[in-house]
């Protein structure tokens, strides 16, 4: 993933809001939460929700599937994980240069 993709993630999870529908949605591990049970779960008006949810889809943090008249959002993990990677791969590369300082 490219920076300019990694920052739009950080984007739409630094959305106080956005972030608690995301870490829901995480939490309810692959199948997914329905997204009835998630605007219960948040009390966030619906519009509110397809909003919030447009801008993690959008970032690709999420998927949505229907089933039958239930629409499920699903937390897409490998995108996370890229995200979370993104930020640790360079983790101390430049330790030493700033050791001498």
């Amino acid at each position: 993933m490219d920076t300019d993709g990694v920052a739009k993630a950080l984007k739409e999870l630094g959305h106080p809001t956005r972030l608690s529908i995301y870490k829901s949605i995480v939490r309810a591990g692959k199948k997914g939460i329905p997204v009835g049970g998630l605007q219960e779960k948040l009390a966030i008006p619906g519009s509110t929700l397809s909003h919030h949810i447009s801008s993690l889809s959008s970032a690709g943090l999420l998927s949505q599937r229907r089933e039958g008249r239930t629409l499920y959002c699903v937390a897409e993990y490998d995108q996370l994980q890229t995200v979370i990677d993104f930020l640790q791969d360079e983790c101390c590369i430049d330790e030493q240069e700033y050791a001498s300082s």
